[in-house]
């Protein structure tokens, strides 16, 4: 039933992406030009198609697995430079350095292999991953009403256009409980940003603590390592612009070369110290571990846990390639290539435990030490990658779901949209990450930071992921309970040894994570206090008609920029008075992104009539991974058509016509926010001081439209909260 109400919208035929009619059962409506008709307001109008993730072929997934171990895969591939080298162990026995190789093996298996690549990936918000993506997942298939990311409220085709995954219709205990309790949904929330954050500052960490590879060798530490390492990360991020897929084929190469000679070299070190190593495959080695080293085990786990990072990556990077591409390339490669090298290394301290310290490079074979050494420093590189593309996806969401102010996001290829840049995000953690290897100078502080970060990204994502087990993939409850226990008390007991180095640098991630979630909890607030101002203090529909009838009508269109899709925003009367007139067609424009992965190109414009002659609505909807490519100009001329061919009305026809002959002008609404001493110091230093800061040096919602300059109006108005 659509509700009845004073504005009208056009009614658009639902097609998929082949462009045919809905299938039996989808909510369909004449299939020829669309019509404006009274009593209708934005609601309704369609069911949306059903979305499908890309399907690769066979070839397509094997290039994009060679790619991606130059992107995903590097900081994870590199782990062994440090992993033994990072565990103090005055005297490691046999039976040590076989426990240790067992609990390494068990983490990669674990949660690598088992938790990240057959599960974790399989959680895509079609093809694009992320804790934002689980964010996402459920928010279509909950009913939100958390505020903390704000959403453009007020349409109720809402539900229509958020919901492309299949759902039951039937609501589980589990589902009702989340949908009802608002402190639930708000938890979500927090733990999402808190985790998206975590993410960035891990990306900050990742090339800080690749590059201090350096320290690992016979070189001293001294300041020139140090400025050599600030050399290398510069480079590396100024690389960053030439975009994912130039990135991945030139640093491909590396790892496929890094991976083959340190499997050889594992191998090889098998053979000739320690055939036997292969055993420590067995669980009951971890046990003589922690049963010989008691507490000193528990606090040495902090430094095995650096095997696994990078494991976030795949899931992070996932919309920069595919889930079977990242599985491909794991299996094939990365997985077998890790257990070799580690065995490897193991092998060769049972025989020399004195060189625990050097493991790695005291375990390359003398003739192949300098060229083995010269592609671990390519790779070390290489492994900076990882986190800072994760970072330019997670920011691209995070700014889609309302939830981070808009930052430049470049799209560096036509075949996959999800790889992205952005010169802001870039910069920030090339700054971040000087910072950090210049202050801690290349020492065991930054590795602290690093494990900290990476095991707290693992906690969150599995939380989110059973809630995602439990309400969109409907598992058993029993099953994903299991998946939930085992992870946590794995991932709970490495989160533990490593709380005593919050203190030694542990703090650095949650440090860069505070700065993130200050922007993001200072966006969302002023943005919701705005429009709940905005809400108030609207034009109902008779004083604007009478604020219509008053003001002197000139030829043109006036495309009127705003946030608030229902009503008109209270800087309308405001222009009105300031110009004292308004074009013959002024259309209200509101662009807003979906929390869905893209919107097809038959549902980007939602218009509609506001009641005056030559005055209308515009709603353009993008999903979060569609690229704007519109210009304002074409703009335009898309939306006039759009209205021209709605209408039946051939008076009206021809004054669309005309008017766009008439010339076009932007008029783009700048809201400035004061909090009046009423509400508070605190209150007033967030938006008087911090939030206009960002509202200020952040790209505008329109902004996307691309809008020429010598066609823009800015009207400036003041809202007193």
């Amino acid at each position: 039933m659509v509700e009845e109400k004073n504005e009208t919208i056009v009614e658009v035929p639902a097609h998929d992406e082949d462009g045919n009619e809905g299938e039996e059962g989808e909510v369909m409506v004449d299939s020829e030009k669309p019509t404006l008709k009274k009593g209708f307001s934005f609601t309704k109008a369609y069911q949306m198609p059903q979305r499908h993730t890309k399907v690769f072929t066979t070839l397509e997934t094997i290039v994009l697995g060679y790619q991606s171990l130059g992107v995903v895969y590097g900081d994870l591939g590199t782990s062994p430079l440090y992993v033994f080298s990072s565990i103090k162990l005055s005297e490691p026995t046999e039976r040590d350095l076989l426990g240790i190789f067992s609990i390494i093996f068990w983490t990669l298996t674990l949660m690598g292999l088992l938790k990240y690549v057959l599960i974790v990936l399989r959680a895509d918000d079609h093809g694009e991953g992320g804790t934002f993506a689980l964010y996402s997942l459920l928010r279509q298939h909950l009913n939100f009403k958390s505020e903390m990311v704000m959403q453009l409220k007020s349409l109720d085709s809402d539900a229509n256009l958020q919901f492309h995954s299949t759902r039951s219709s039937i609501k589980s205990k589990a589902r009702k409980f989340l949908e009802e309790s608002f402190i639930a949904q708000k938890i979500i929330t927090y733990v999402v940003l808190l985790g998206t954050c975590m993410v960035i500052g891990d990306g900050a960490l990742t090339p800080a603590i690749s590059v201090n590879f350096i320290k690992i060798t016979y070189i001293a530490i001294t300041d020139d390592v140090v400025w050599l390492s600030v050399a290398i990360l510069l480079l590396l991020f100024l690389f960053q612009r030439f975009g994912t897929s130039k990135v991945s084929f030139s640093f491909s190469p590396i790892m496929i070369l890094w991976f083959g000679f340190t499997a050889l070299i594992g191998l090889y070190n098998i053979i000739k110290y320690y055939p036997p190593v292969l055993k420590a495959i067995s669980p009951h080695y971890m046990f003589y571990f922690f049963a010989d080293q008691k507490t000193k085990g528990w606090t040495l786990l902090g430094a095995i846990a650096l095997c696994i990072t990078g494991a976030e990556a795949m899931f992070a990077d996932l919309g920069h390639f595919s889930k079977g591409a990242i599985q491909f390339a794991f299996c094939s490669m990365v997985y077998p290539a890790l257990i070799l090298a580690y065995a490897g290394e193991a092998a060769y301290l049972i025989k020399h435990p004195n060189q625990l310290s050097t493991a790695f490079y005291s375990s390359v074979p003398e003739p192949v030490f300098w060229p083995m050494f010269i592609v671990a420093t390519l790779a070390a590189v290489v492994a900076s990658q990882a986190l800072i593309s994760a970072s330019f996806s997670i920011i691209r969401q995070s700014i889609a779901l309302g939830c981070f102010p808009r930052v430049t996001m470049i799209h560096t290829s036509k075949k996959h949209e999800g790889q992205v840049y952005s010169p802001e995000v870039n910069y920030f953690l090339m700054i971040a990450c000087i910072l950090i290897t210049v202050g801690f100078k290349g020492g065991a502080e930054i590795g602290n930071a690093f494990g900290v970060a990476v095991i707290w990204v693992m906690l969150i994502t599995t939380f989110l992921l059973t809630v995602v087990m439990i309400v969109v993939w409907q598992t058993n409850i029993a099953i994903a309970l299991l998946f939930f226990t085992v992870f946590v008390i794995i991932e709970g007991v490495y989160m533990t040894s490593l709380l005593n180095k919050l203190v030694e640098g542990g703090w650095v991630p949650f440090a860069i994570s505070a700065i993130f979630i200050i922007i993001t909890l200072t966006w969302t607030y002023g943005r919701r206090k705005k429009a709940q101002y905005e809400a108030q203090r609207m034009l109902d529909r008779q004083k604007f008609e009478e604020l219509m009838a008053s003001t002197r009508r000139v030829p043109g269109v006036c495309f009127f920029c705003t946030d608030l899709m229902n009503g008109i925003p209270p800087i309308v009367r405001h222009y009105t008075e300031l110009i004292g007139s308004i074009r013959h067609v002024t259309v209200f424009v509101t662009v807003r992104t979906l929390p869905v992965r893209s919107v097809l190109p038959s549902e980007r414009f939602n218009i509609g009539k506001l009641g005056p002659m030559g005055v209308y609505r515009c709603l353009v909807q993008f999903g979060y991974m569609d690229v704007h490519t519109m210009e304002g100009d074409e703009f335009a001329e898309s939306v006039i058509a759009a209205f021209r061919d709605a209408t039946e009305n051939q008076e009206e026809r021809e004054m669309l016509d005309a008017a766009l002959h008439d010339g076009v002008v932007f008029v783009l609404g700048r809201v400035i926010l004061k909090m009046t001493e009423k509400q508070g110091y605190f209150k007033q230093r967030v938006i008087n001081s911090f939030y206009r800061f960002l509202q200020k040096n952040f790209r505008s919602n329109v902004a996307t439209l691309r809008i020429p300059p010598g066609k823009q109006l800015q009207v400036g108005m003041l809202y007193e909260i």
